[in-house]
């Protein structure tokens, strides 16, 4: 193609682009926002940045808990209590003097008399009838207890529950008895020798309180026997 040609298709192109560009319609003016009702703000969108990584707050450690928890109170101990037998005291006066002068070192206490035997019986004197001593014989085998027998005559008997050389096995088989929930005596055989006088008593007294007591001697004592 020669120059002339070419310049002569370029004016072609040139005067169409020219026409195009005058014969295009006019652009439209934007469309007015909706009407909004009277006193309502128009809506508007907000662009808000992103928010701000919030940092992680470290839970506290736990307290020491041997330091938090108050301290344990630990009440004082008192020594249990148990139950003696002072003695044993010439004669009746000595053992009341005793007892008064114990104080609150001595609880329930009680003077008690022991004749002086070559041996002691334990009995349960004054059941009743036949009947009547039988069916407390029924209840002395119920719990477990031995070495009983019924004496008396027709209208009046008693149980006899054993025979000991000393005072103090008769009261360890009295109290048996007690702890089973019956009431026996302890009566000497024999006698003419007098008597033995004891103080009996619960205490919680330690060793050194009860030295204040100045009594002859002391002994262990069952406490079924004070009921």
């Amino acid at each position: 193609m020669s120059i002339r040609a070419l310049i002569v298709v370029l004016a072609i192109l040139n005067a169409g682009v020219a026409l195009w560009w005058a014969a295009r319609p006019a652009a439209s003016p934007p469309s007015p926002p909706p009407a909004t009702a009277t006193g309502v703000a128009p809506l508007q969108l907000l662009l808000t940045p992103p928010p701000a990584a919030v940092p992680a707050i470290a839970a506290p450690a736990p307290a020491d808990t041997a330091a938090a928890a108050p301290a344990k109170i630990t009440a004082a101990t008192t020594p249990g209590q148990r139950c003696l037998s002072f003695g044993p005291y010439a004669d009746q006066a000595s053992a009341e003097s005793a007892r008064a002068s114990a104080g609150n070192v001595l609880q329930a206490a009680r003077v008690r008399e022991v004749p002086e035997a070559s041996s002691f019986r334990v009995m349960i004197n004054a059941v009743g009838d036949r009947d009547a001593a039988q069916a407390v014989v029924a209840r002395i085998k119920a719990a477990g207890l031995s070495d009983y027998y019924i004496v008396g005559n027709e209208t009046q008997h008693d149980i006899a529950l054993g025979q000991y050389r000393s005072v103090e096995g008769a009261e360890r088989r009295q109290a048996e008895l007690a702890a089973a929930g019956f009431k026996a005596g302890v009566l000497p055989n024999g006698g003419g020798k007098g008597s033995r006088w004891w103080l009996d008593a619960r205490t919680q007294a330690d060793t050194a309180a009860l030295r204040t007591l100045q009594a002859p001697g002391q002994r262990s004592l069952d406490c079924a026997t004070l009921r």
